[in-house]
């Protein structure tokens, strides 16, 4: 099944976001499920990025996971103009549907610098297996491959020297 294997464009998003996100201790993103559902990743990718919009530790210390994501999703309107995609709630779930925060992420993405190494690259290459894709992941893709009816989610381009990736999205028919 090629639906489970990590494309080179998740590879490229999460090494960009694990680069953004390496001195934030609170911060361990291995996937595009479970390492978002507490809120901080969202967080810390907008502070690693503006750290003059809030305060790292407070969002850290006194706020639920519900909280910090509705947090990261009302930041990341009011100041990069990206619309609120997510239900906060949604998100705060045991698994998140990975192809939702794929699209949140390369938002991001979009407005944020788009420096990725590939030392970071490398990084993500060398993530457990069993980290990339669990089991509720392999149940989403087999259901999605049967039942739905969607355009890919996005591509990547890497110019030759691999410092700049341009994105290239198109929205899911259905979420």
């Amino acid at each position: 099944m090629a639906g489970l294997q990590q494309t080179n464009s998740e590879k490229i998003l999460l090494s960009w976001v694990r680069q953004s996100t390496r001195n934030y201790p609170q911060v361990n993103v291995i996937n595009f499920t479970t390492s978002w559902s507490d809120g901080l990743a969202f967080n810390a990718l907008l502070h690693s990025h503006r750290p003059d919009l809030f305060d790292w530790n407070a969002v850290v210390s006194q706020q639920s996971p519900v909280q910090r994501l509705d947090h990261a999703f009302n930041i990341a309107r009011q100041h990069l103009g990206i619309e609120k995609l997510l239900d906060p709630e949604d998100v705060a779930t045991a698994c998140p549907d990975k192809k939702s925060i794929l699209m949140y992420v390369t938002s991001l993405f979009q407005v944020l610098p788009q420096q990725v190494t590939m030392e970071a690259i490398r990084e993500v290459e060398m993530l457990p297996r069993h980290s990339r894709v669990t089991r509720e992941e392999h149940i989403q893709v087999h259901h999605q491959h049967h039942y739905s009816q969607e355009v890919s989610c996005f591509t990547f381009l890497l110019s030759s020297c691999c410092s700049k990736v341009v994105v290239c999205l198109t929205y899911p028919i259905s979420l």
